[in-house]
């Protein structure tokens, strides 16, 4: 059935109760009570992560027809609440979803979102958040290392155990490894550890043991 015949459009505001963060969006529906809360991308991860319970919706407005419904999203959902720190809306209002261009220039568009609220090293920025909340939820924490358990089961460790190079073989190496750089380097699927004031590098496959031994994931600059 076409969206447009449905007996409800309305606004819809989705707030998550343990963090105070929410998400403005519009539906149409034939039942109030359908259990809809959101399709944006973040809002369904909060849902995902604390849970459908965590969470509370409540009907900002009604509109008559769809179309009235998209251009309120659209006035409702603009920059400036986008900028919000607890908004969990990435793109302005009024476009109903994924749309086909929405899909092929989605990053490009969320970075551009991401950069206004962040500023240029915004992946810098979210990187950092990212490990901070790791190292400080315990259950994200232990999710992430099982994730990484689970995926070292699933990868094929070979070994050069009681093998040689030889003198060519040898060269070969030597002259690639000068040419080494981004994801070629050696440093590549490292990353730097913290504890008590003590740094120290070590392979991401090796992360969760130190995570559960007081390890924290950054480095420590002293002066």
């Amino acid at each position: 059935m076409e969206v447009n015949k449905k007996k409800y459009h309305y606004i819809y505001k989705t707030t998550c109760c343990v963090n105070g963060k929410y998400y403005i969006g519009m539906h149409s529906t034939y039942n109030l009570d359908d259990g809809y809360l959101g399709s944006g991308k973040i809002i369904r991860n909060s849902i995902k992560y604390y849970g459908k319970d965590k969470h509370i919706k409540e009907i900002i407005e009604f509109c008559t027809t769809r179309d009235e419904l998209k251009k309120r999203e659209e006035e409702i959902v603009n920059e400036q609440l986008i900028n919000e720190e607890l908004c969990l809306n990435l793109k302005n209002g009024g476009q109903g979803g994924f749309t086909l261009e929405a899909t092929k220039n989605g990053r490009k568009i969320t970075d551009q979102i991401l950069k206004s609220k962040y500023g240029e090293n915004f992946r810098k920025v979210i990187n950092e958040n990212y490990w901070f909340k790791i190292n400080n939820d315990e259950k994200l924490k232990n999710e992430l290392i099982n994730k990484i358990k689970e995926g070292q089961k699933n990868f094929n460790h070979k070994t050069f155990l009681g093998k040689k190079h030889t003198e060519e073989s040898r060269k070969k190496i030597s002259e690639k490894a000068k040419q080494r750089v981004g994801v070629k380097s050696s440093q590549y699927g490292t990353c730097w550890i913290t504890r008590g004031g003590d740094n120290k590098k070590i392979k991401k496959e090796e992360l969760p043991e130190y995570l559960t031994q007081g390890w924290v994931v950054g480095r420590k600059i002293n002066n």
